[in-house]
């Protein structure tokens, strides 16, 4: 049973994460997510996709276009490390953070990982002197550029797909996003009725249902691997065997 925190950028993350976030909870474990940008729209969808998932979240409250790295940002973030204990951080990874043209994600990196580091030392005792310091817990970033593991969510497919379908404003934004970048003839091959959808919401969510059918089936059966659906994931550092596994 574990304890195992995300820290996100962006509230779609919870989602990205939810296979592994559920099975945690499912196994006893506790779930919680830490979103550091989402705005009100957002946080009502989210409390609906986390209620699926049964993690539960909290939210940082910064703005994308204005965070930076100082003792005021990192500060809310290693009192949620102290307070959860987490034997396990699941985060954004370092070098698709710094490609990815999404606003705030690649300083939201440098915030996360100083955050993490000063969690285990006596930063800030002198103010919350109620959270003492937590060792640095395993880290593993989602959806990772080079993955060096994949997690079977075949049994939670289904809940995890609901939980994307109840993001509702985020699924707008992708079907103006696919408009404008693939056009509606190639949407119409990427997810047959994408023309005949009445709304950005209807197109939204066939279209995302569509391409996180083809990339979790990418990471698990067509990718070769022993899992139907899967999540990828990218460990920080070395696993640790005491024999080789199979």
């Amino acid at each position: 049973m574990n304890r195992i925190l995300l820290i996100a950028a962006y509230s779609m993350e919870l989602v990205e994460c939810g296979g592994v976030l559920l099975q945690n909870t499912l196994s006893g474990g506790e779930s919680h997510g830490l979103v550091l940008f989402a705005g009100e729209e957002m946080r009502r969808d989210l409390a609906r996709s986390a209620e699926i998932l049964r993690t539960t979240v909290e939210y940082a409250g910064f703005e994308a276009h204005s965070l930076s790295v100082c003792p005021e940002t990192i500060k809310p973030l290693i009192r949620t490390i102290r307070t959860f204990k987490p034997d396990i951080i699941v985060t954004q990874e370092p070098e698709h953070s710094a490609s990815d043209l999404d606003p705030g994600r690649r300083i939201a990196m440098t915030l996360i990982l100083e955050s993490i580091a000063l969690s285990a030392r006596d930063f800030g005792l002198d103010k919350s002197p109620d959270l003492s310091p937590h060792p640095i817990p395993t880290i593993y970033y989602h959806t990772p550029a080079r993955a060096d593991c994949v997690v079977d969510i075949s049994g939670v497919w289904e809940a995890k797909a609901n939980a994307m379908d109840a993001l509702s404003r985020q699924l707008e934004f992708c079907a103006q996003h696919y408009a404008a970048y693939y056009g509606d003839e190639i949407m119409e091959k990427v997810a047959p009725g994408w023309k005949s959808g009445a709304t950005d919401l209807e197109k939204g969510r066939l279209a995302k249902q569509a391409f996180d059918r083809a990339y979790y089936l990418y990471h698990g059966a067509s990718g070769h691997t022993h899992c139907g659906f899967a999540e990828a994931y990218r460990r920080e550092g070395l696993y640790h065997f005491s024999h080789l596994i199979k």
